[in-house]
């Protein structure tokens, strides 16, 4: 082989790789903005964070009855792909409701599906946070076309599987934070002072850690559903009286075959060794900790919860 016809070959063969390049980062037409669609019941908000042109990461927030303000936190990974967030139906700037025909698990995954059609999603990566992570499972199980990656942020799948964990976390506390909690669910008198203030204390050593943060993105309050959260989970985090109750999507994590991340916090209500436990039950995901956060990740370690999901999002499309 000469040298023009090398040349000619490397030239061709940059022509090809850029142009591969380019169709990735060509899969959506996504630009910032926010907006309302239609859904059973009412009209859920959404807002695209972000100008890169890589597959854009659709995001799925707690609660039920959260908000997706936390989000805001991964605005900075909107300059390699769009991130989607957006309130599902009841709760922050989204449609509020009381009506509890609509707080069934196939409606939450319709929305997600009805934003997706909206916006001619083609694909993207699905991200969940605590009952987000839920949703993500049962949205991929439904509807798996198009999901290139999942990634499962400080997740539930079984209700038992966290009381279980909050029982052991429960455990850690003073014998008089222990008492309270035990009085509470016993006498089912959730609003005395003992019972709130233990609830404070578990929040503060698993939820949020650190000083929540807030961002200048986020100008509007949008405030979460309570109601929704006690009837559909319970009064507090560690204690489950709703609908919930027996729910349990564990085993339904060995069907999943795209690239998958797990990801908790160092004092995560949603513990290490189960959550080490679900990506050892599916084919090569990874697990990451974030050292030193409590659930709420995004806030008490913004810095490695980013760079996490950027090294995933890196791997995976280094193999696309």
């Amino acid at each position: 082989m000469n040298i023009n016809t090398a040349k000619q070959y490397c030239y061709i063969f940059i022509l090809v790789f850029s142009t591969a390049l380019a169709g990735c980062n060509s899969s959506h037409n996504l630009k910032p903005g926010e907006g309302y669609i239609n859904v059973k019941g009412g009209k859920i908000w959404y807002r695209i964070l972000g100008e890169g042109k890589g597959i854009p990461i659709l995001m799925l927030h707690g609660g039920p009855g959260g908000t997706s303000r936390s989000f805001y936190q991964f605005a900075s990974l909107g300059n390699d792909r769009p991130i989607i967030i957006f309130d599902q139906l009841g709760s922050g700037r989204s449609d509020h409701h009381t009506d509890t025909t609509l707080l069934k698990i196939e409606n939450f995954v319709a929305q997600i599906e009805a934003l997706k059609t909206a916006l001619n999603l083609k694909e993207f990566y699905l991200h969940g946070h605590s009952w987000g992570t839920a949703l993500a499972l049962e949205y991929y199980l439904k509807h798996p076309a198009g999901v290139k990656g999942i990634i499962f942020n400080s997740p539930y799948f079984s209700t038992a599987l966290w009381k279980r964990d909050a029982d052991t976390l429960i455990s850690r506390l003073a014998d008089t934070i222990q008492l309270a909690i035990r009085n509470g669910e016993n006498s089912h008198d959730f609003e005395s002072p003992e019972y709130k203030n233990a609830n404070e204390v578990f929040a503060k050593n698993y939820g949020v850690r650190k000083t929540r943060l807030t961002s200048e993105l986020d100008t509007v309050i949008a405030k979460s559903n309570k109601f929704i959260y006690n009837y559909m989970w319970g009064p507090t985090e560690f204690t489950a009286t709703g609908t919930l109750i027996n729910y349990d999507i564990v085993q339904n994590l060995k069907t999943i075959k795209v690239p998958t991340l797990f990801i908790t916090g160092e004092f995560d209500e949603a513990r290490p060794e189960t959550v080490k436990y679900f990506q050892e039950l599916v084919p090569y995901a990874q697990f990451r900790l974030i050292e030193g956060a409590g659930h709420g990740t995004m806030h008490d370690n913004k810095e490695k919860n980013i760079n996490v999901i950027k090294n995933f999002l890196d791997s995976v499309e280094l193999n696309y």
